[in-house]
């Protein structure tokens, strides 16, 4: 079985929770230890995994990852009013080869996933997303991937896979269960032209970093539509992490990448989180852990919220358009937006049913200005279901 592959979390992280408060996150974590073994997954929610492949890093790294230095400053943190039940599986050390790793990850992350538990993978390098993306194979039919990046990550066509065009591999290989892909906090020069026409040829949606800082809400309705984030550290800016090497000057700050990591966990659809590309610095550490933190306190505040015309908890507003009569709704109790969009008759289901499109109010209001929202129409041009 793919578990019986993963190290045990370290005997120096174990000690180190011994001195924690009861309150503290180290002492409600159930971990993987080489003397208890690997913990019950009964009753729990989110599944921490370490993964510390790095040999297809576009930058090679000088080091191996310190997972060890991320989980003590995430067990120091206090826990939230919280019911998640949380595991610790360990982590999944470099295979005989790339793809040896890249199996297991598939194979854990898959395991996870039957059983609604959503991991967190704390990953060297960001080509781990592929096998991720890989591991929703038979457990769930076409996904939308969410990530946050200073670059698209498509690389050149014939090129290997690895942490700058991981993304190419995913759009071309079959099966194809990719539906949506949205970028969230690129900076354009660290993108070709030819990568940005391709995102608009494939309808996906790409955000800018000044776009995202200027009104960080503006995330919130694209994480709520993602079934797996992937996070690249190097979108956070460099003195936020104390480290300059492979880091940008421009990027996230703390405040503004947690409040991302939070969006996510509140999304009812995001079933795997991944974060990257950190380096070994004690700041780095400390920000990856309430990266963390924040995701597992979104999470705890779910809401499963399925709007339709005749629930009272809703508001509906119909806006008559030149072209289109657009129809949203808003939530009484999160103040939430979508929008219908009408879906292409499909083989499986032969009928034309609108689906429902997180937004925001300021779609709302430029529809009101008859400008159709672009998310609305690229969500439309793709068949959105």
């Amino acid at each position: 079985m793919a578990y019986d592959f993963l190290a045990p979390v370290s005997d120096s992280v174990l000690a180190h929770c011994e001195l924690l408060s009861p309150q503290a996150l180290g002492k409600n974590i159930r971990m993987h230890s080489a003397k208890k073994g690997l913990p019950d997954m009964a009753n729990s929610s989110v599944a921490l995994l370490g993964v510390k492949e790095s040999r297809n890093a576009y930058e090679k790294k000088m080091e191996k990852l310190d997972v060890s230095a991320i989980r003590q400053q995430l067990h120091k943190l206090m826990m939230g009013n919280w019911v998640t039940g949380i595991i610790d599986l360990g982590d999944i050390e470099e295979g005989e080869t790339v793809e040896d790793t890249y199996f297991l990850v598939k194979e854990v992350v898959s395991g996870l996933l039957k059983q609604n538990i959503i991991p967190i993978i704390i990953g060297a390098t960001q080509d781990i997303t592929y096998p991720v993306y890989r591991a929703f194979d038979g457990v769930h039919d076409m996904i939308n991937i969410v990530s946050v990046d200073s670059r698209f990550d498509f690389g050149i066509e014939d090129e290997l896979v690895s942490s700058h065009s991981y993304m190419s591999k995913i759009i071309t290989e079959k099966p194809n269960n990719l539906f949506n892909f949205s970028n969230i906090g690129y900076q354009s020069y660290f993108n070709a032209q030819e990568e940005m026409d391709l995102m608009d040829r494939l309808f996906f949606d790409a955000y800018r970093l000044g776009e995202i800082s200027s009104d960080i809400t503006l995330a919130e309705p694209v994480l709520r539509n993602a079934h797996m984030v992937s996070l690249d550290a190097r979108a956070i800016r460099a003195a936020e992490v104390g480290y300059a090497n492979g880091f940008s000057p421009n990027g996230f700050d703390g405040k503004e990448i947690c409040a991302i990591a939070r969006y996510a966990g509140l999304s009812e659809k995001v079933m795997a989180f991944g974060l990257y590309e950190m380096e070994n610095s004690n700041q780095s550490a400390q920000l990856m852990a309430q990266i963390i933190w924040y995701f597992i306190e979104g999470l705890n505040f779910r809401v499963m919220e399925s709007p339709t015309k005749d629930n009272t908890d809703y508001t509906k507003y119909t806006v008559p358009t030149e072209t289109e009569q657009l129809v949203f709704f808003k939530s009484h109790l999160t103040e939430r937006w979508w929008v219908e969009v009408p879906s292409i008759l499909t083989s499986h289901t032969k009928v034309h049913q609108p689906s429902l499109l997180p937004c925001t109010k300021k779609d709302y209001l430029e529809a009101c200005d008859q400008n159709i929202p672009e998310r609305w129409y690229k969500a439309y041009k793709k068949g959105f279901n």
